[in-house]
């Protein structure tokens, strides 16, 4: 394991192109899959032994849970960024002292999310029309899992400090852990004792718990020039600046996404909890399709900034090439496998036929439209690379949250069901990639 992870590290700024990026993008892969699968299978133990009813409950939940961390979640990247630049030119001071600014920062951010998680819940929900006879399931759901949210940012802000040197296995060995504890858990608490969905939140933030755990204790213990030592943390003004430089507008975009997509759900909410629950279970099995776009969307972005801060820039322009035309490959595949068998996948979650009706007919206008999410995405890893993470900032929230807001107020009071709602997505996926590609080809990078 340790020839491994050295090989990874040189990859990254020497050898095979792809097979540095491929190196790198495994276990992340690997780690995502875990991720999705006790996500998955949270659902589905709900669905089964609970009921469409909390089924829709944790559905109707996961759009504001995005939104709660998706900022967060942003730092995280934003700050591996600016590690693996000063990685890549071999600045060790400027790492370690980003590094434990790092940390700091993750902890007050970790406290104000759950604070405002648990207080907050209620009257957001309602304002997004959360249907009356889940909500209170729902309140429960959301707020034990935001009582986690220090264990969640703790695992991304450590996670993110060992993708950025190019470590993506330690990372995957510790998800898998908490992944599969979670999934345990789940079994016994929901499905064994029935204790609700509280339950299954109880079991989600135990999990992140772990994850975190184990993270932050390999970082105290690893012999690394990117050993984190708690004497030394401390949030430094200047690298401070610099996460939050390239942090606030990945962070902003997770955020502007996440925001859209609860305007979405507040629209899905309002066709009653099958609707709910079809549209959740779908946006579950969608996931596996993220999967390679999270993956190649983060491994170029680290692959370039180090890069980048080797000034080697010709190795940048093809390792760019290489991940969109993978990850947009990969992420297809995965779309057209999941519009032909959607109608047997969402039985997994629920055989009630309108919750099956809901979810294969979003499947069947998004699905086959993964190529253009996937591409978009990934534009925006090369952006944050390169260090013009304000570009795709500003090309997420024009299209996928100002252009599908605007949509979805004109269009659907217009023409109200549910195709409308779900055709909000390849259309906006289609103008952002649009005008990625344009942006795309007019980078200067020999000026980088």
């Amino acid at each position: 394991m340790k020839n491994f992870l050295q090989k990874n590290n040189d990859l990254l700024l020497n050898g095979p192109i792809a097979k540095g990026i491929l190196l790198f993008v495994i276990p992340i892969f690997i780690g995502n899959l875990f991720q999705q699968l006790y996500n998955v299978v949270d659902s589905l133990i709900v669905g089964q032994y609970l009921g469409e009813s909390s089924l829709a409950a944790v559905s109707s939940s996961t759009a504001l849970i995005l939104l709660m961390i998706g900022f967060f979640d942003g730092l995280s990247i934003g700050s591996g960024v600016v590690i693996a630049r000063y990685y890549g030119n071999r600045d060790i001071d400027k790492m370690q002292r980003t590094i434990h600014t790092c940390i700091g920062f993750a902890i007050i951010v970790g406290i104000v999310l759950t604070l405002s998680g648990i207080f907050f819940v209620p009257h957001i929900l309602v304002i997004m029309d959360t249907p009356l006879d889940v909500l209170p399931q729902s309140i429960t759901y959301f707020r034990i899992y935001f009582m986690g949210s220090l264990f969640f940012v703790m695992y991304n802000m450590s996670s993110s400090i060992l993708r950025s040197v190019g470590d993506s296995v330690t990372p995957l060995k510790f998800l898998a852990v908490a992944s599969l504890s979670n999934i345990v858990l789940d079994y016994i608490l929901v499905g064994v004792m029935k204790m609700g969905v509280g339950a299954a939140a109880f079991a989600t933030i135990t999990s992140q718990f772990i994850s975190a755990f184990l993270c932050i204790r390999h970082l105290l213990m690893i012999d690394k020039n990117y050993k984190l030592e708690l004497s030394k943390i401390k949030i430094e003004k200047y690298y401070l600046k610099q996460i939050l430089k390239n942090g606030i507008p990945a962070g902003i975009q997770g955020s502007i996404i996440s925001l859209a997509n609860v305007v979405v759900q507040s629209n899905v909410n309002h066709f009653g909890k099958y609707a709910v629950a079809g549209n959740g279970s779908y946006e579950k099995i969608s996931g596996f399709t993220f999967l390679p776009i999270t993956c190649f969307s983060l491994a170029i972005s680290t692959f370039i900034s180090q890069n980048l801060g080797a000034g080697n820039i010709d190795r940048m322009k093809k390792g760019a090439r290489f991940a969109i035309f993978t990850g947009v490959l990969l992420a297809e595949s995965i779309g057209l496998i999941i519009y032909i068998f959607i109608p047997y996948l969402i039985t997994f979650f629920s055989t009630d036929s309108s919750v099956i009706f809901y979810g294969v007919s979003k499947a069947r206008i998004c699905s086959l439209f993964s190529c253009l999410l996937a591409f978009s995405h990934i534009m925006s890893g090369i952006l944050r690379g390169i260090g013009k993470a304000y570009v795709p900032m500003f090309i997420m929230l024009s299209f996928w949250c100002v252009f599908r807001v605007t949509y979805l107020n004109i269009v659907v009071p217009i023409f109200p069901s549910m195709d409308t709602i779900s055709w909000a997505y390849p259309i906006t996926w289609t103008m952002s990639s649009t005008v990625y590609l344009i942006y795309y080809l007019r980078i200067k990078w020999e000026k980088l």
